[in-house]
């Protein structure tokens, strides 16, 4: 008999059923995908749906995006509870970001993004979060030259702080062996999102779970639909 493992709920109907029930506690997921692809949406649904049928507390932590134009889009998808909103605490690094010079020695920016979340775990405590995006911190940290090596240690930072972790990329784990190997690599899972051209004129949205530790979970894409204020995901019919 094998042993039970605590898993965090995507809430992304029928795929918590493809992957054993959700993504195991503790885990450093990598959502990855293209522009468009709803990496945010999706992630701040996790963060919400976790709030709201779990009481679970999160933050979202984003460098680039604004907090107000983030909340502005999740409450037109719906997502605007006032209750369930003040469970997940968005954090917004941008304004600090646009500060930051060229500069600044390289680690910096990680050391600031870890002050963020250690200072807001103390104060608030949160089992997950998001970063919205890997990409951009990577960029502002200067990770360039042992880019494994510094992704290595901040992997096993966030696993050391016992949550789970949702990092968003820009970049479709299908290119894995271009920059993106050694993040799909060091992290417990990737989840893929890309958009699939159907026929001449229309365009759908998948997801797709291509790596998943203590996971014995389908590797296939589905169809990613948003619709009553709920992602869904479907079997793909052939075109």
């Amino acid at each position: 008999m094998g042993i039970e493992i605590d898993r965090v709920k995507t809430y992304i109907h029928n795929f918590d059923d493809y992957i054993q029930g959700g993504v195991p506690k503790g885990h450093v997921i990598l959502i990855s995908g293209t522009p468009g692809t709803m990496k945010s949406s999706v992630c701040y649904s996790i963060l919400y749906n976790n709030a709201k049928n779990n009481g679970i507390r999160s933050v979202y932590m984003t460098l680039e995006q604004s907090k107000e134009n983030l909340l502005q889009q999740m409450n037109y998808m719906g997502m605007n509870d006032p209750e369930v909103q003040s469970k997940v605490h968005v954090l917004d690094l941008a304004m600090i970001r646009k500060n930051v010079t060229e500069m600044m020695a390289k680690g910096s920016w990680l050391q600031v993004f870890k002050m963020y979340a250690e200072t807001v775990r103390k104060e608030k405590g949160f089992d997950i979060l998001v970063l919205d995006s890997l990409d951009v911190l990577e960029m502002a940290a200067q990770l360039n030259s042992d880019l494994r090596n510094d992704l290595f240690y901040l992997f096993m930072w966030l696993r050391e702080l016992r949550i789970t972790s949702f990092l968003i990329s820009e970049t479709s784990p299908d290119q894995m062996f271009g920059s993106r190997f050694e993040e799909g690599f060091l992290a417990d899972g990737v989840i893929s999102l890309k958009l699939q051209t159907i026929g001449e004129s229309d365009v759908q949205r998948r997801i797709r779970a291509v790596k998943l530790r203590s996971t014995n979970h389908k590797t296939g894409y589905f169809s990613l639909m948003f619709n009553d204020g709920m992602f869904r995901a479907t079997q793909v019919i052939n075109e």
